[in-house]
């Protein structure tokens, strides 16, 4: 029996779909070996068992599917802006010991974002005065800086108010947050800032000149996101110790119609601006269907 296809029988739709969803992943490929680059660059900062070439790959993934028509230098930026997330949560989340320790990390960051150097022992600094540095090269950074800077203290004051409402409830046993107070904290995702970063980065003027929109619009699909991780983590969270929807709410019905509502949300604050900004819709669309997939199977950390 021949076992091989021949060409011509194949479909044509099939054909493009598997080329393209190729072309993709060869961007991702790219992408993977720049993070692996970084890793090796900055061998304290991706420290664990979770910063893996899986996890490199998974970055790279998701970044070129959510915006396949840019190319990889492009994307560059991007990916080591995911990388500079997922070395702040690690920092934070798994590493900080004390108060204190969290306080370091985030008065590292506020530092570079306002322009000065990060010390020479502040791995997560030097590396976020690089993605600052990279940024200014674009002219309308001088601009649009500030959206990056807000987007910036957004974050780490996210994932520090996460760890605060984890140790209070370990160490003193304190109540929980509310699932709108959580949901309301989905900084700590570290999407939107991912997104402010590519926007400024890839963007065209009306881009630039939206970006204040484009910001309240993934703040909204950065809730999605938070949501649809925390249905595919939770054993995991359970395991770690950390925070999850799934334990702030009486029955997963109530997440799970959560995130209708908010993809409804999300589809009506994306109309509008699929006419002056149809690429970065679609790539606020994309990020919602990729990881709805993604999440299905698997997640971006490894085992801790």
């Amino acid at each position: 029996m021949n076992l091989v296809t021949p060409l011509s029988t194949v479909l044509p739709d099939q054909l493009s779909a598997a080329a393209e969803q190729g072309r993709i992943c060869a961007l991702a490929a790219q992408g993977q070996r720049d993070l692996q680059r970084q890793a090796a660059r900055f061998p304290d900062l991706c420290t664990g068992r979770p910063f893996d070439a899986a996890l490199f790959s998974n970055i790279a993934l998701a970044i070129s599917f959510g915006a396949p028509w840019c190319t990889a230098e492009q994307l560059r930026l991007s990916n080591r802006m995911v990388l500079w997330g997922f070395a702040l949560d690690w920092r934070i989340d798994y590493l900080a010991k004390s108060r204190a320790d969290v306080d370091r990390v985030v008065t590292g960051a506020l530092a570079v974002v306002e322009g000065r150097s990060p010390d020479a022992d502040d791995p997560l600094g030097r590396l976020l005065a690089e993605l600052r540095d990279d940024l200014a090269t674009v002219p309308a950074f001088a601009a649009l800086g500030d959206a990056w800077r807000a987007a910036v203290r957004r974050t780490v004051t996210a994932m520090a108010r996460e760890w605060d409402w984890k140790t209070a409830r370990q160490r003193d046993g304190a109540p929980l947050p509310g699932f709108a107070e959580y949901l309301a904290n989905a900084d700590n995702l570290a999407c939107t800032v991912v997104n402010v970063a590519h926007w400024i980065w890839t963007g065209d003027a009306e881009t630039h000149r939206r970006l204040d929109r484009l910001v309240a619009v993934s703040d909204e699909v950065q809730r999605v996101l938070r949501l649809v991780n925390d249905l595919a983590t939770y054993e995991r969270d359970l395991e770690w110790g950390d925070l999850n929807a799934l334990l702030l709410v009486a029955d997963r019905a109530e997440v799970d119609q959560r995130i209708v509502e908010l993809v409804e949300r999300c589809t009506e604050l994306l109309a509008p601006l699929s006419g002056g900004c149809p690429l970065q819709a679609t790539y606020l669309a994309r990020q919602i269907g990729f990881s709805s997939g993604f999440y299905r199977s698997t997640d971006f950390w490894g085992q801790r």
